[in-house]
């Protein structure tokens, strides 16, 4: 069993693809035994074909297909669910992130204390565009100010955590975007660790201001709920 599972979520990134996947192959050939799960959200641009002729170049490669526009997080949580091993990361199909940063989270994962069950990836220095950076900071402190998480960077795609907590957490569509906060409610802790950013080469943002904003503002007040009505204890068994 691959000891390892990298999970892609893809819409449309068509040009994008075969660099992203020669970029994972390279960065963890030799280091773990891993699964590639790429799960492509009904693109229209050719994606899922591009996909299928590259299963013969890269046997670790399993596509998946929604049978309807369903969004990265369900598109997230499908790959989680479909995947063999008890550790998982995820990056963006954008190839914004860098794959090479994988190694560092799998290094942070093996100095860290056992309550340490996600590592997020912390983007120090973005390569985006003002709007969309300035979009994602106001986003972050709204965010960390009502949910307390600790964390820079939440939306960062780039994120390893146990396969088995992850699937215990409440599902919602943008709940990638919460997954710190989440680990927390269930007893656990999150650590973040700085990575690189690249600027988008091809395709384009499938997100704007108004999507980063307002539509994750009923999100935002749903899971300070969820944690405000979060009851953990400890026990023992006698």
């Amino acid at each position: 069993m691959p000891q390892l599972a990298v999970v892609v979520p893809v819409f449309n990134e068509r040009d994008n693809l075969s660099p992203l996947l020669a970029e994972i192959a390279a960065a963890l050939h030799g280091t773990v035994d891993y699964e590639l799960i790429v799960v492509d959200d009904q693109s229209v641009d050719g994606s899922h074909e591009i996909l299928v002729a590259q299963k013969g170049r890269y046997p670790q490669l399993r596509v998946l297909r929604h049978d309807r526009r369903s969004g990265q997080s369900t598109a997230v949580w499908h790959g989680v669910y479909a995947a063999r091993s008890p550790w998982v990361v995820t990056l963006d199909g954008d190839g914004q992130n860098d794959p090479a940063d994988i190694v560092k989270l799998l290094e942070a994962r093996q100095q860290a204390v056992p309550e340490v069950k996600l590592f997020a990836g912390w983007r120090t220095m973005r390569r985006d565009s003002l709007k969309k950076r300035l979009s994602s900071k106001i986003a972050n402190a709204v965010r960390a100010s009502m949910l307390g998480d600790a964390t820079p960077d939440s939306g960062c795609g780039l994120k390893l955590f146990e396969r088995e907590l992850f699937l215990r957490l409440p599902y919602f569509d943008h709940m990638h975007r919460y997954l710190p906060a989440l680990c927390r409610r269930a007893g656990f802790q999150s650590q973040s660790v700085p990575v690189g950013h690249r600027p988008r080469t091809a395709g384009y943002s499938k997100y704007g201001l108004f999507d980063r904003l307002w539509v994750g503002l009923a999100d935002l007040c749903g899971v300070a709920w969820l944690m405000r009505r979060s009851r953990l204890s400890h026990i023992e068994e006698l």
